[in-house]
């Protein structure tokens, strides 16, 4: 579904993608682990669109996207979850949701209300507060959103950045069992996430960067390749 070959990025003078290399599959859930600053939201926000690869090739279903703008990636259907969530605290959950329609606008007013009732199936809680401003939830009902308002627009590779940052232990479980349920429902998915242990439990394989380089991957199933990862990361 998505293939990197030797993908470089910069800001400005900072090279901080050195030669990215790795593939997702169609219903794969992908982690990619490393300290903070080795190049890990750079890459997902490079795939998004967000910022310019200035070397090597991006493709999404065959078809090369590196370099084009986050808008056109977003309607081929790849849907960003950002760090920072991104979420509008003046709109409503449910005007910040339909905000997520903007990736499927040929959609029709009634498939439109079916899809949001999916979504307040699958997030009860955004339910329960539909009506209520976006500034006044928890963080944790914040994360909730912005996961929402892009499944709103059906992206079938899904990029989620630290979800569970910040967030207290019973909350993260939460998330942790929205994403299990995503990866049930066969949605392909990129996880940027420090709890480790946690996302070695829902994700199909991970790889392992440093400098903005690719050093370590392997199979989340495999006790082995678990365990090299964690020494590799000193967890």
């Amino acid at each position: 579904m998505l293939r990197l070959v030797d993908v470089h990025a910069h800001y400005g003078l900072s090279h901080v993608l050195q030669g990215i290399s790795l593939e997702v599959n169609a219903g794969e859930v992908v982690a990619l682990f490393g300290r903070n600053g080795v190049g890990k939201t750079t890459l997902i926000k490079t795939v998004a669109g967000w910022v310019r690869p200035s070397r090597g090739s991006i493709e999404f279903d065959g078809a090369p996207i590196g370099g084009l703008s986050s808008d056109v990636i977003c309607r081929r259907g790849i849907g960003l979850v950002p760090e920072d969530r991104r979420i509008f605290p003046g709109l409503s959950v449910e005007e910040n949701l339909a905000l997520g329609t903007m990736q499927a606008p040929r959609r029709s007013r009634a498939e439109t209300r079916r899809k949001l009732e999916a979504i307040y199936t699958r997030f009860p809680r955004l339910g329960e507060r539909r009506s209520q401003l976006g500034a006044t939830l928890s963080g944790g009902e914040q994360q909730m959103l912005a996961m929402a308002r892009v499944l709103m627009g059906e992206p079938r590779l899904l990029l989620i950045d630290e979800p569970s940052e910040g967030l207290a232990p019973m909350i993260v479980d939460e998330i942790f069992a929205l994403i299990n349920s995503m990866r049930a429902d066969g949605i392909a998915m990129v996880l940027v996430e420090q709890n480790v242990r946690r996302a070695l439990d829902v994700v199909t394989r991970f790889y392992a960067i440093e400098r903005g380089q690719v050093v370590a991957s392997g199979d989340a199933r495999d006790k082995g390749a678990r365990e090299a990862l964690m020494g590799r990361l000193a967890i």
